[in-house]
């Protein structure tokens, strides 16, 4: 066998999917339990920043923020500032002809899901979005339940029929892949630095140390 130096098509790219945010509200959080709320955002921060950074076609949505939910969270809206989120009233996003016709008008085949519940909105949309064809892949730590229990049964059950599980910094760093794509460079070690934890504190700490100062 003599393999070439071919990425496999199942990564993701800058240009082959579409992310989907969806009811990243204060009345999702509150009864949000597998993750810790501060936590949460932090990573909705990051997975938003990556998502931006590489110019990756991105839908927000909302459920009943007027009336219920409240508005989205301000870290998406801050990343995007010019984007009113479409506002629903189904639990299941993908019985929103807004929301499908807006993914659809993207083209892209494979679809990236992050939301609030995991069990209820999350995986009602992946379910419908794989049904019609979509490669889906389910952003584990940007989604959160009622309990650990019900986020990792949907996850199961997402896994099950056919999603891939991933993270948020798993995705910035499948975005960049070549740490030589320069244009994207900054932005990524940027986005590490602000919302990467531990990695992103090694980064702070490898710029300052071995950045202009050889030999001291």
């Amino acid at each position: 066998m003599h393999a070439k130096a071919v990425p496999s098509p199942r990564l993701l790219t800058p240009t082959n999917h579409t992310l989907l945010m969806i009811d990243h509200q204060s009345q999702m959080a509150f009864a949000t339990a597998s993750i810790p709320i501060t936590e949460l955002r932090n990573n909705v921060a990051g997975l938003a920043k990556s998502a931006k950074a590489f110019k990756v076609p991105t839908v927000l949505t909302t459920v009943a923020a007027k009336t219920f939910s409240g508005p989205i969270f301000p870290e998406i809206q801050a990343v995007f500032p010019d984007q009113t989120p479409i506002d629903r009233t189904t639990m299941n996003a993908w019985e929103d002809q807004r929301v499908v016709d807006k993914v659809n008008s993207y083209g892209n085949k494979k679809l990236v899901v992050s939301g609030l519940w995991t069990e209820v909105c999350d995986l009602s949309a992946v379910l419908s979005a794989i049904d019609q064809g979509y490669e889906v892949y389910i952003v584990t730590d940007t989604s959160g339940g009622v309990s650990k229990e019900a986020h990792d049964m949907a996850i199961q059950r997402m896994v099950q029929a056919g999603a891939t599980p991933i993270t948020w910094m798993a995705y910035l760093l499948e975005l960049q892949r070549d740490w030589a794509r320069g244009e994207t460079y900054a932005a990524t070690t940027t986005i590490a630095k602000e919302n990467g934890g531990a990695y992103g504190l090694g980064v702070i700490y490898s710029q300052e140390m071995f950045s202009g100062h050889e030999g001291k």
